[in-house]
């Protein structure tokens, strides 16, 4: 009986020590995690949301839903090591809609020192020529801009043959116009379901929320759209976050030069 009560006790003691080995494992393992996922994503109660602080240039994207913007109150912001460097501007949609707000805004984000692009929302029930003709008469671009963004988000019951055709005309019609290549905006899920390796030359910006490293997409991409919950000085309504993916010489390379 003597043996049998030995030999629990040590088999106790190996189950204790394996217990704990694994409980001190899994407690060194979730602090990893914890704080991997912590130096990624920070809160910034300033601007409202958490950041992506990997990332080394920021911006924003606007409309007419951001009203008037003070662009000098923009620019100014920067809370510890984020401030906002480049925004994109909704300039026109569909054949004939133009934002009331583009001109005022792709002026004012300039004088203040932003980055600025344009982008045109793409309609696919709309003929591409025309809807790339709508953006052409709105929006000169300069040395030192973004390139043209096309904004596709929905299909409005328009197969997906029909929508890849009408994209490629308004692609095709801008690069030639602007010499550089557009950048596609959309969603993960919408690019995969909708539009896929046919357009993977094209510089993508990926919209992808509650992700907290990088847009979960099978290609390179350029901008990440990581939320639209973000609070800035001088808008009075809320505001898409976005990041560029790479450092300020790759940044400047892609800009529109003469």
């Amino acid at each position: 009986m003597a043996t049998r009560s030995k030999k629990k006790d040590k088999y106790f003691k190996w189950a204790i020590i394996i217990f704990l080995v694994v409980a001190v494992a899994a407690i060194y393992g979730g602090y990893e995690w914890w704080k991997n996922r912590k130096s990624r994503f920070v809160r910034y109660p300033a601007f409202g949301i958490s950041i992506p602080e990997n990332y080394l240039i920021h911006g924003i994207d606007v409309s007419k839903y951001q009203q008037n913007i003070s662009w000098e109150s923009v620019k100014e912001m920067k809370v510890r090591n984020v401030q906002l460097g480049f925004v994109f501007i909704k300039a026109t949609e569909g054949i004939v809609n133009t934002d009331p707000q583009f001109k005022r805004n792709w002026k004012k984000s300039k004088q203040a020192g932003m980055i600025r692009g344009a982008y045109h929302f793409f309609l696919a029930t709309k003929d591409g020529r025309e809807q790339a003709q709508n953006f052409i008469s709105m929006v000169d671009l300069e040395e030192g801009d973004l390139p043209p963004v096309v904004d596709i988000e929905q299909t409005y019951g328009v197969n997906s043959a029909i929508l890849k055709k009408e994209l490629k005309e308004w692609l095709d019609v801008i690069e030639n116009y602007y010499n550089i290549k557009p950048i596609i905006y959309t969603s993960v899920s919408f690019y995969s379901r909708h539009l896929g390796k046919e357009f993977n030359s094209y510089p993508l910006w990926a919209a992808h929320y509650y992700q907290y490293d990088t847009p979960r997409i099978d290609r390179n991409w350029d901008f990440w759209q990581h939320s639209e919950e973000g609070r800035v000085n001088g808008i009075l309504s809320k505001v898409d976050f976005n990041v560029f993916n790479g450092d300020s010489l790759q940044f400047r390379s892609i800009l529109m030069s003469k």
